[in-house]
């Protein structure tokens, strides 16, 4: 196999940075509007904010095995643009006005947008890192960082467009994406198919789905990736929405402080994937999961303690600050290090696509899960119901690493 060169693999990790920043600042703008909508007396509430989260995660959910058996037969390329562009599409739906119907339609297709490139990016990854563990460790990485930017910048840049320009922000986001389609088409030209599985896609999938440890990786990818939908889908609400009593966080922002938050705790988690994308060489994978999950126990604990702060003095707050920051930076090395030992058992076989297209399903079918289970609990205990959730999640999927071999899945040297 040929590797693409350095500069084909930038464009592709910026062009999935600019998807990220679009399709998050489209998701803080969906927050934002509806928590105006609440303030202006309309019937709008948690509740709408987690069953738009379901709808676009369970249409992730759906397309998610068909786009990974089209990744193993067509060209990445052609999938990624695909997204790219259905994604400017349910952009612009969102924007065309403030009815239920579309804007449960904007997110069934951003939710097929998002399957359509996924799986297809990420088989390009472990295609370009097959045989090279440590190469491996740093693109996932870098795959994160790229993710991770667009979702710092897309809070700030969709708070900034809500305050400059309401309604009309939805439609101004739809040239990220087609930036994106272009810098896709151009830079995952570089990669190449995997050898057989374009003659035989669903055979790569009955072995994907028969590999052991991918099924025992499942169900701690699962409860992981419903923490993400959890806090994604729910958090600009909480942070600008109607106030809760006894909870000092709720309620106590405008959008542009939730973007300038959202940028401030993304920048941090960079910092601490940045680390682990040189660590994830030296420490096994099972172990670095285990770490992060840990870490990411006392952040929840540290969050609530905030999150009752009201009367404390401000030095005291910055402490607690402080030191969940340092508990993000901990927790942060969980998905690079979960992509890793993905690649590394999907690389084993030939159907990556059909393995990424798993991925894809457990990841849009978690962050259902914790969209729908974050609306359940912010009802009742507004953020600190979002603590709690994280919690159980985080101990279930800790308790669930025990299935993995502890050497984990790397590939030989």
């Amino acid at each position: 196999m040929t590797q693409p060169g350095a500069g084909r693999l930038l464009a592709v990790l910026i062009a999935n940075g600019l998807l990220r920043i679009a399709s998050s600042a489209g998701g803080a703008l969906i927050g934002f509007y509806l928590a105006a909508l609440a303030r202006a007396g309309r019937p709008f509430d948690a509740g709408l904010v987690g069953a738009l989260g379901v709808v676009v995660n369970v249409a992730e959910v759906a397309g998610a095995l068909p786009v990974g058996l089209l990744a193993d037969r067509w060209s990445p390329r052609a999938l990624l643009v695909l997204g790219a562009l259905l994604g400017a599409a349910a952009t612009q739906v969102f924007g065309l006005g403030a009815l239920v119907p579309l804007f449960y339609l904007a997110r069934a297709l951003q939710g097929v947008a998002t399957a359509a490139g996924g799986p297809a990016l990420l088989a390009h990854l472990t295609d370009v890192s097959r045989g090279d563990t440590a190469r491996r460790g740093r693109i996932m990485s870098f795959y994160e960082l790229s993710l991770l930017a667009g979702l710092a910048l897309g809070g700030l840049v969709g708070g900034q467009l809500w305050e400059r320009f309401a309604t009309l922000a939805f439609s101004m986001l739809a040239a990220a994406y087609l930036l994106a389609a272009a810098l896709f088409g151009w830079g995952a030209g570089g990669g190449t198919q995997a050898p057989g599985a374009a003659a035989a896609p669903l055979a790569g999938l009955w072995r994907a789905l028969a590999d052991p440890l991918l099924r025992r990786l499942a169900p701690a990818w699962l409860a992981m990736n419903a923490i993400i939908g959890l806090w994604l889908t729910h958090i600009a609400f909480q942070l600008s929405g109607p106030p809760a009593v006894g909870q000092y966080l709720v309620g106590r922002f405008s959008p542009g402080q939730v973007g300038a938050i959202l940028l401030g705790y993304a920048l941090v988690f960079a910092a601490g994937v940045t680390l682990w994308g040189f660590l994830l060489a030296r420490v096994a994978r099972v172990r670095a999961l285990r770490i992060t999950i840990a870490a990411m126990l006392g952040a929840c604990l540290l969050i609530y303690l905030l999150n009752t702060s009201a009367g404390w003095p401000p030095a005291l707050r910055w402490g607690v600050t402080a030191l969940l920051a340092l508990a993000i930076v901990a927790e942060s090395g969980f998905t690079p290090a979960g992509l890793a030992y993905l690649a590394d058992v999907a690389g084993r076989s030939e159907g990556r696509g059909a393995a990424m297209g798993i991925y894809t399903l457990l990841l849009g079918l978690g962050s259902a899960l914790g969209a729908g289970l974050g609306g359940a609990l912010a009802r009742e205990l507004a953020l600190n119901g979002l603590v709690l959730g994280t919690a159980a999640l985080a101990a279930l999927a800790l308790a669930s690493l025990g299935l993995l071999p502890a050497a984990g899945a790397e590939a030989p040297q």
